[in-house]
């Protein structure tokens, strides 16, 4: 009888996390799956489900000891808990506790109970800072993340505690993740600025990157790679912008122009992201299939609502803009965070 690979998933029940965990289960006879996730309304309503089929564990992934149980005999980890933006930005404190001490905690217990493990770990585009002039990033560019991105420190800091640990490894540094119940207007819309190059990424390749890598542990092994949907995946934020919005039955993006920032935000294209999809094969999304799916889950219904009070949506959403009311506020600092020339 084969044995099963034992494989811990933290952050199962975010975006991409779900994903990883539904490719998991439908590998059941490869992979005995423990999911390790903080408890919230939302996780125990994903996961429950599962229950049956892979081992769920709640907790804090800051608490070492919780960790520690969960780290007990396994063959790999695929860490994808962590606090993202904005959050990361606003409680700059939790977003260190859980993404870089967090981290440490799992360092610590696969080297106590499964030295042998391997670390397959997900970072950021953000840690490449602003690429507006220099859109085409490889893995070997310095890292220089943006001002006040603290998200971006958090997954510098982390990845650096990989490296040193000790343990077998491989980073993947995740382009613009968008599916689409993660993908919806909000504040920090408009800290990238309209002419942000964009390669986009959705959570179903994502997964399979990860998944696929269980079995490409040799070839991956202390490597960084940049995880992109690649030619068919990229854009413009702008475009990307004024698609998003039509097929929510927004309109266009008439906003005033200094509604967004002109600098210190991330994202661009992956000049090197081929490298790893011809290993692991794992595209099968473009950018038209990201539209076609999001265009069909916005109901009609809501398309009409949404067009009918479109100037009433737009006005609360430009409320929002931190660019804009550090101009209408004459708050020179925080302007200068976001704008050339003042």
């Amino acid at each position: 009888m084969k044995v099963k690979k034992k494989i811990l998933l933290t952050g199962a029940s975010g975006t991409v996390g779900y994903e990883v965990l539904k490719q998991l289960v439908l590998q059941s006879d490869k992979y005995e799956v423990t999911v390790f996730d903080q408890k919230t309304d939302n996780s125990v309503k994903l996961l429950t489900p599962y229950e049956k089929q892979v081992e769920v564990v709640y907790g804090d992934i800051t608490n070492p000891d919780k960790i520690a149980e969960v780290c007990l005999e396994k063959d790999y980890l695929i860490h994808l808990a962590a606090i993202i933006p904005p959050l990361a930005d606003e409680k700059r404190e939790m977003a260190h506790a859980v993404n870089v001490n967090g981290t440490k905690n799992l360092i610590l217990g696969l080297k106590q109970y499964s030295p042998e493990a391997f670390f397959m770990y997900s970072s950021s585009i953000s840690v490449y800072g602003d690429r507006l002039d220099t859109p085409w990033i490889k893995v070997t560019d310095a890292l220089s993340p943006s001002p006040e991105d603290h998200y971006a420190v958090t997954k510098i800091e982390s990845e650096q505690l990989i490296r040193n640990s000790g343990l077998k490894f491989c980073i993947f540094r995740l382009a613009a993740i968008m599916g689409l119940s993660n993908h919806k207007p909000s504040g920090i819309m408009f800290h990238m600025p309209l002419a942000t190059s964009m390669e986009i990424l959705t959570p179903e390749d994502t997964a399979r990157a990860f998944v696929k890598g269980i079995e490409h542990q040799t070839e991956l092994t202390g490597k960084t790679y940049n995880l992109g949907g690649g030619a068919l995946c990229r854009t413009s934020y702008e475009d990307f912008l004024n698609r998003s919005f039509q097929a929510f039955g927004l309109g266009g993006m008439d906003f005033p122009q200094q509604a967004f920032a002109e600098k210190n935000f991330h994202c661009g294209y992956y000049a090197d992201g081929d490298e790893l999809e011809a290993l692991l094969h794992f595209r099968r999304d473009t950018l038209e299939d990201y539209f076609e799916k999001l265009k069909h889950s916005v109901s009609p219904i809501k398309r009409t609502l949404a067009s009918v009070f479109r100037s009433s949506v737009k006005k609360h959403l430009l409320k929002k803009s931190e660019p804009f009311n550090a101009l209408l506020h004459k708050d020179k600092e925080m302007a200068s965070r976001f704008f050339k020339e003042l």
